[in-house]
């Protein structure tokens, strides 16, 4: 059996879509009854990030009946993530069918999305969504459900007021935000920041940028260009430069050997990302320690879109040392004596978990329990970066290193790719993130009851709405020895 024997959306139109979503999520009493005690001049819940990662979780709050809750996002509207900035893959590398961000709705899946507008056939021809493609979705994702995402404001500091947090904000009406929850749903670099390595540093800015810039790909036509890495990002950077011109771009590559296999894939399941929370550290950071060390190859497509080009070239076995300026371009050094000269540089280096690097938290920082603070890998699994990586509670908070110095951390959330290592493939990437809201939500839900349990007791004691209004039933008398009657048997 294919989809077209049995959906009626096909080809219907984005309008009949949305009533059908409209109607499920009534079936459903969406939104949830509010039962957070309000404060005044005080936002139950603050999410940084109004992506994909903010929308979900901002719908599974909404779904659990707290409503008190601002969605930020610094890009402007319809920018939000990665997809229409520095992520340049032709499509995604995730397969099509996923649910991603729908949270349990079929009507809210890409897939429902892609049908209802063009139909089964063209479905079942399609072979991986393309990016342009999945920020559309994501735009009418967040039209149809109303998500309250407020653009250009930017979340400068955060520092407790009590047993609130403050927030420093620029872009909006006014400078400060007092909230009770934050939620950090900032995506690949939530936690840190672009990988800068040390060998870049004597280049002038404007003969390099990292694969997370924004780069005027025109301005390489005719130009010798040199991306370090062979990851996603540097494949996909690689492919626009020799799209808009480069006289040739060399992948500069530190291992042997091109990656082939995606290991995390070959294990996904609801099992792992149900289980993985739960497993012993050493058992977390073997996972993660081999997933990082045999590194995820570059999507099929990527790849050939790069090497189609007769001026591309792949070089193995080129560690990076130093880049020094030469002339109007760069001189690159390898670890085996050998150069290359560049008239201009690509990093795609990724990026790298580090809570120092993010300015919201400031000294901060500091104080948040690292992997490499609580456990010491076997020699052969040792990874610096995979120790920089925040060890986090199970409902996704930061903890503190000592404690009593910021207990305040336990109010914010790391929703985002820095809690893998942790907690799985729940918080960033589109398999798992709807376990992840799911999750999240009931988390934050739980703990904002359990601060406010006076007033619910004091509501249940105060609550005085009769079920029963007294004409219902009749009383009737009952004698304590009444005489057995005559011709019956008690």
């Amino acid at each position: 059996m294919t989809v077209k024997d049995f959906s009626p959306i096909d080809a219907m139109g984005l309008p009949a879509l949305e009533g059908r979503i409209k109607e499920d999520l009534a079936f459903l009493c969406y939104p949830g009854k509010a039962w957070v005690p309000q404060r005044e001049g005080v936002t139950d819940v603050v999410i940084i990030g109004g992506g994909m990662c903010g929308m979900v979780a901002w719908l599974g709050l909404a779904t659990g009946g707290i409503q008190n809750v601002r969605v930020l996002d610094r890009a402007e509207t319809g920018r939000e993530g990665p997809w229409l900035s520095y992520a340049r893959m032709e499509t995604l590398r995730s397969p099509k069918m996923l649910t991603g961000p729908a949270f349990g709705h079929g009507a809210l899946t890409f897939q429902a999305w892609y049908r209802a507008q063009f139909g089964a056939a063209k479905w079942d021809a399609l072979d991986k969504i393309p990016r342009p493609m999945w920020m559309a979705y994501l735009q009418w994702y967040r039209t149809v459900l109303e998500v309250p995402v407020e653009n250009g404001i930017s979340v400068d500091h955060v520092e407790p007021e009590g047993d609130l947090l403050r927030l420093s904000v620029t872009g909006a009406e006014t400078p400060t935000i007092l909230t009770r929850k934050l939620i950090f749903a900032t995506g690949r670099d939530g936690t840190g920041g672009p990988n800068i390595p040390d060998f870049i540093k004597h280049l002038p800015g404007h003969l390099w940028a990292h694969s997370a810039d924004e780069i005027d790909f025109t301005r390489l036509a005719g130009k010798r260009v040199a991306v370090i890495g062979v990851g996603a990002s540097a494949v996909d950077n690689a492919a626009e430069a020799l799209e808009q011109g480069a006289a040739e771009v060399r992948h500069l590559i530190r291992r042997k050997e091109m990656p082939t296999i995606n290991k995390m894939m070959g294990i996904g399941s609801f099992g792992f990302t149900a289980g993985f929370a739960d497993l012993p550290d050493e058992w977390r950071w073997r996972f993660m320690q081999y997933s990082f060390a045999t590194q995820t190859p570059p999507p099929h497509g990527s790849t050939l879109r790069v090497s189609r080009h007769e001026n591309a070239y792949f070089h193995f076995g080129k560690a990076t040392t130093r880049i020094d300026p030469q002339g109007d371009g760069a001189i690159i050094h390898f670890a085996d004596g050998t150069f290359y000269e560049a008239d201009f540089v690509i990093l795609g280096t990724g990026f790298v978990i580090d809570p120092m690097a993010r300015r919201e938290f400031g000294d901060t920082a500091g104080d948040i329990l690292l992997w490499q603070d609580v456990y010491t890998p076997p020699e052969d699994e040792k990874s610096g970066d995979l120790g920089r990586f925040p060890y986090l509670n199970p409902d996704f908070t930061f903890r503190e290193k000592q404690p009593g110095t910021a207990p305040w951390l336990a109010n914010v959330y790391c929703f985002n790719y820095g809690a893998s290592a942790s907690l799985g493939k729940v918080s960033g990437d589109i398999p798992g993130i709807s376990e992840g809201a799911a999750w999240l939500s009931r988390a934050v839900a739980a703990k904002l009851y359990a601060e406010d349990i006076e007033a619910h007791w004091e509501g249940m004691q105060a609550y005085d709405t009769p079920e029963l209004k007294g004409d219902e039933w009749e009383a009737t008398p009952l004698d304590a020895h009444p005489e057995p009657q005559k011709g019956r048997v008690a």
